[in-house]
């Protein structure tokens, strides 16, 4: 949704998984690891580039990637939500360079839709379209 001069873009969660009744949902710091949550945060910083491109109809018109909330699904004594979430957010600096600079927020969750390991949103500040 674009509001003024912001590009606000939902969460987005990896990976998708076809979850069978009563089958108990992998964890990252159990069944996932902390590199293969920091891979689907990468692979969500694709998806929101894709999206941005999308609403924008190019990623000229990002001036600044404002804020980044990051969801972790992960057992209760999981620490490292700031390195899964750095998936995304790295890749975000790699693409923008200071203009992908933001402030951000890594959370651990007990469960998030679809079984998704990590969900991420961000606020996109956008230039004109001219």
């Amino acid at each position: 949704m674009i509001r003024g001069n912001y590009l606000y873009l939902s969460g987005k969660g990896a990976p998708r998984r076809q979850l069978q009744p009563g089958q108990a949902v992998p964890k990252v710091g159990r069944e996932v690891s902390t590199e293969e949550a920091t891979a689907h945060a990468r692979e969500i910083g694709i998806y929101l580039l894709a999206l941005m491109k999308d609403a924008l109809g190019s990623l000229d018109r990002v001036e600044q990637v404002v804020k980044v909330l990051g969801m972790v699904n992960a057992v209760d004594d999981f620490t490292e939500h700031t390195e899964v979430i750095n998936g995304c957010s790295d890749l975000l600096v790699e693409v923008f360079g200071a203009r992908g600079q933001h402030t951000r927020s890594a959370v651990g969750v007990k469960s998030l839709p679809k079984g998704f390991a990590v969900e991420i949103e961000a606020m996109v500040e956008i230039r004109d379209g001219q």
